[in-house]
This record gives structure tokens, C-alpha cells and sequence, in this order.
């Protein structure tokens, strides 16, 4: 799959630049990486910390006419497994954090910002921001367990081309799901799951709970068993691991 790449070396936000992008007719896919971004974001409105040039940071802009909004979450699972997949060729134990987190045991080594827009119930745009710990020693900002690659294997990484594999990966991933072959990524997405098996505790707004993941949802729902058998399903950002 061919892609536009533009490169910036500071940058407010490379999702924002996409999400204001007009790409040319023919152009399927669009890549904005940049050395900084001083307005990066993660989920929920947190501030993504990178110094500049050490970490990949890029977003990817498709248009996936193709996918049902109801099951637009095929592409958060797509992008976190393309993530994974190159990681894991640096180091062992990378895991996916449920929605799209990607961990090194209990640390945070990458995560993903999803932004789509939507006309007449068909997803028009969609635009996957990442970003990715690199080649930076130390954190001092308050994310609670942030790791890095360099971190990990003690060597330093190439940036492009771990852009470049990344992106060969999410290729691969989003045309399986133009050819509606999708149950191979569920499935991926599902035993790369962190804790994907045993019990675990969990926090949703009734308080502290031990559980084990059951499944996500083709929605993009998690689904627990806790300890007395009873399920609970929750959307993001209405439970919490405890690590």
C-alpha cells in the first residue's frame, strides 16, 4: 500500500496537521511524523512527553469507507497490533494494554490517539496518532510508568526505521480489513492482550474489584469476570488497571 510521507521537525500536533490536511484524490494514505510536537496528546486530553528527536512520533490519516462505524474499533486494534508486532522484534513481553496501550511488563512503552469524522453514517476520515518511546533515558514529567526501547535493550534505535516498519506493518493490518478478512486481527489483538489470563484488580466508579478479561467486544468493550462469576462490560475510560 503506497502512502504520502510528510515530515516535520516541530510540530503542534501531527493529528491536528492531519485532521486539517486535504490529501491529493488518489492518495489513500497519508503519514506526518515529526522530531517534536509541543501540543502532543494522548487519551483523554493527556499531555504525550517527548524530548525532541528521541521518539516516533506520527499519525496516520485513511479513509475507511469500507469499515461500519459500529466496528470502527478493527482500527485501534490494527495500529496497537502493528506497534506490537515491530516492538516485539526488539524485545520480549510487549503486550497490549486494552484499548490500544502498548506495554513493556508493567511499563508503558507506546500509546495511540484515535480521531475519526464521520458523513451521512460513513467514517471518512480516520486519523491514528502514535507515539512511541524510543531513545529516551529518563521521564520527568508525571506519567506514572512510562519505559522506553533504549530503556529496555540498553541500545539505541533507528527512529525511521522503526516509522517505516511500523507503518509496513499497519499497512498489512488495514488491508486485511478492506478485503473483510478481519477475525485474524480480533484474534491477534486478543492473546496479545496484557493480562490477558489470571486475575487481576480493576477499578470502576463502585471501587476496587479483582477480575479476569473475558473478551473485547467487536465495539470495543471490555469484558470482565470477577471473582463471584458476575460479567461486566465497560467502554474506555470506565475502568482502570490497577498496576
Amino acid at each position: 500500500m503506497r502512502y504520502t510521507l510528510l515530515r516535520h521537525k516541530v510540530i503542534d500536533s501531527t493529528n491536528r496537521f492531519l485532521l486539517e490536511y486535504i490529501p491529493k484524490e488518489d492518495e489513500e494514505m497519508t503519514v506526518a511524523v515529526a522530531d517534536y510536537q509541543t501540543g502532543g496528546r494522548g487519551q483523554g486530553g493527556n499531555r504525550w512527553e517527548s524530548e525532541d528527536g528521541k521518539n516516533l512520533l506520527f499519525s496516520i490519516l485513511v479513509h475507511p469507507r469500507h469499515i461500519a462505524p459500529r466496528r470502527q474499533f478493527i482500527l485501534s486494534m490494527a495500529a496497537a497490533l502493528a506497534q506490537r508486532d515491530v516492538l516485539a522484534t526488539y524485545a520480549p513481553d510487549i503486550t497490549l494494554k486494552w484499548p490500544n496501550d502498548v506495554y513493556w511488563r508493567d511499563k508503558k512503552i507506546g500509546g495511540t490517539l484515535i480521531e475519526t469524522r464521520m458523513t451521512g453514517g460513513t467514517i471518512c476520515d480516520c486519523v491514528i496518532g502514535t507515539g512511541i518511546n524510543v531513545n529516551q533515558r529518563s521521564f520527568p514529567g508525571d506519567a506514572p510508568n512510562p519505559v522506553s526501547l533504549l530503556n529496555i535493550t540498553g541500545t539505541a534505535t533507528d527512529v525511521d526505521t522503526l516509522l517505516e516498519t511500523v507503518v509496513g506493518a499497519f499497512c498489512r493490518y488495514y488491508d486485511m480489513t478492506k478485503q473483510d478478512d478481519c477475525a485474524p486481527i480480533r484474534k491477534r489483538y486478543a492473546e496479545a492482550l496484557y493480562r490477558r489470563n489470571g486475575l487481576f484488580d480493576y477499578v470502576d466508579r463502585n471501587g476496587r474489584f479483582t477480575a479476569e478479561i473475558v473478551k473485547v467486544e467487536d465495539d470495543g468493550r471490555l469484558v470482565l469476570r470477577r471473582t463471584d462469576g458476575t460479567m461486566s462490560t465497560y467502554a474506555f475510560k470506565e475502568v482502570s488497571f490497577v498496576i
